[in-house]
């Protein structure tokens, strides 16, 4: 017998503002139960300063369903079923399952002979050639999941730790932190290894010159934008639509969010005076230590947390994990009108690891944040805040109670597809799959679930490119170009084969093209009916 669905969204408001409800069940972005307990934290409420732990703190077992047939779902847009686990986009490696005794992972690649190689190209040597907690070394592979303790400690998370900090950390990165030109000041210089290319396939060398020349001609465009005394917001954002280079992207993301001003003589006062700002909200909300926190609010909390991008090293270690938390407390009680709501978690994710990436020269995703200095990742939990509250503002009717700006979204993405592709939409209308079974996780979770966090990073970058309102107004054509693209396979399947589809998308393999080509759909789409508004139904 299917369980019976369970609401889609929950929103957690400091209990002084309202009567808290009695049931608190999982929404769309929820792959585990929350009547499981939450990890014990290792979070300090004495001092917002991160923790000196450096282990990752362990992940609760993920809540498999007995019965994962879609047909519990309900036939309103009020129910929706928590969704599978599978519903995130496998990462290249495999992703750990879980074990009786927590979450461990266990770096598995293939033994590195020299242990002087410290160039920034393999940054995490110190995982090779560590014995785990059981003494076995490890072994050709991705990751696999140790069957561990679930809190090891001393010699056996060593294998957690990067090298050495002067080969992942940049030489400047607190130089950064104060102005960020100084970080795109000196363009990297291109390697050129034309000549064993040509030897091979000079026709492919051609096009990799092209394509080459082509990318260093744009991020040199780029550079000259940032670079001025007063940025061209307008020139920065027909720029940024079409992609921004990695390492531009954090200062091109608040610029372009309106957090880092313009003008370049202000910068450093204004994140000076943010920074601080947001360092004693966090000394405030933490003043009384536990008996001073929202226990309802920090209860879900804690339970998010450790749920946030399962299997990512980063989202793993004690210090992210901290960071994360004081940015949701903060924000929640920032917002009595809406609170914590189950996911905004995730929304974090993508400011934090780009803002990461300005200070390393390292992958993000498997970088431990405590070896940074103090200040730089208090820097980055500060700017993330930030950026994450200019972000909800934007869309903060999403949250609220009932959920007013997801629910006009679906209505208009469902109207929308029946003018675009009306065989599709009479199909799913004879099977009686309603948008809501599936749109409301694609509007409430901006389709992170769908994509890739890389691919959502590049999503994003058009996104800021568009304008404040893109998340939610650039965003209804992109889901409607999204459900578009599987119209062929959907108009063969079922009520059940449908909703499952939809819930497990094949986008495992998605890269940036792809990626580029839904925008471009999206694009179009938006260009023809963003001035037909009255053809709407619903507003």
């Amino acid at each position: 017998m299917a369980a019976p669905p369970t609401r889609p969204h929950i929103a957690l408001r400091p209990s002084s503002f309202f009567k808290p409800i009695d049931t608190v069940d999982d929404d769309a972005w929820d792959s585990a139960s929350d009547s499981e307990e939450p990890a014990h934290s290792t979070f300090s409420f004495s001092s917002w300063g991160r923790s000196s732990t450096t282990s990752p703190k362990p992940v609760p077992k993920p809540i498999t369903s007995d019965n994962p047939s879609s047909t519990s779902l309900a036939f309103s847009y009020t129910h929706l079923n928590a969704p599978n686990p599978s519903s995130y986009p496998p990462r290249t490696t495999d992703t750990p399952q879980p074990q009786k005794n927590g979450w461990t992972i266990v770096r598995t690649v293939p033994e590195r002979r020299s242990s002087n190689n410290t160039s920034s190209s393999n940054q995490d040597d110190s995982f090779d050639n560590v014995p785990d907690a059981d003494g076995d070394v490890d072994v050709e592979g991705d990751m696999i999941l140790g069957d561990l303790d679930p809190e090891p400690t001393g010699d056996s998370l060593q294998y957690l730790s990067v090298n050495s900090k002067s080969s992942s950390i940049r030489s400047d990165a607190e130089s950064i932190a104060n102005d960020p030109l100084c970080g795109i000041r000196r363009p990297a210089s291109i390697s050129r290894n034309s000549k064993d290319t040509i030897t091979e396939n000079p026709e492919k060398s051609d096009k990799l010159m092209r394509e080459r020349s082509i990318r260093t001609n744009r991020k040199h465009k780029f550079v000259d934008c940032l670079s001025k005394q007063d940025v061209n917001i307008a020139e920065l954002r027909k720029l940024a639509w079409a992609g921004i280079p990695n390492e531009l992207r954090p200062m091109a993301w608040q610029l372009l969010l309106g957090y880092l001003p313009l003008a370049s003589p202000l910068r450093s006062a204004t994140l000076a005076r943010k920074r601080n700002e947001y360092s004693s909200l966090v000394e405030v909300a933490f003043a009384r230590d536990r008996e001073g926190v929202d226990q309802q609010i920090w209860h879900q909390i804690e339970i998010d947390v450790p749920r946030t991008r399962p299997g990512v090293r980063l989202w793993m270690y004690g210090s992210t994990q901290r960071c994360l938390e004081r940015i949701l407390y903060v924000w929640a009680i920032r917002h009595p009108a809406s609170g914590y709501v189950q996911g905004i978690n995730d929304l974090v994710t993508p400011f934090f690891q780009v803002f990461l990436s300005a200070y390393i020269v390292s992958d993000p995703e498997e970088f431990n944040p405590s070896l940074l200095p103090k200040s730089v990742l208090d820097a980055i939990e500060a700017d993330s805040f930030w950026c994450l509250s200019r972000l909800l503002d934007g869309i903060q009717d999403n949250y609220i109670f009932a959920q007013p700006g997801i629910q006009r979204s679906v209505r208009r993405m469902a109207d929308l597809v029946a003018r675009i592709d009306a065989p599709l939409s009479s199909h799913l209308e004879s099977q009686n799959v309603e948008f809501m079974q599936f749109a409301f996780r694609w509007m409430n979770c901006l389709l992170m679930r769908e994509i890739s966090v890389q691919n959502t990073i590049r999503m994003w970058d058009t996104y800021l490119a568009e304008g404040p309102d893109a998340f939610s107004q650039f965003h209804l054509y992109v889901c409607s170009a999204f459900l578009v693209k599987w119209s062929e396979k959907l108009r063969q399947m079922d009520f059940q084969g449908i909703i499952m589809f939809l819930q497990s998308l094949p986008t495992q393999g998605w890269g940036d093209h792809e990626v580029e080509m839904l925008l471009s759909e999206a694009f179009v789409l938006n260009s023809i009916w963003h001035n037909a508004q009255s053809h709407f139904n619903g507003k």
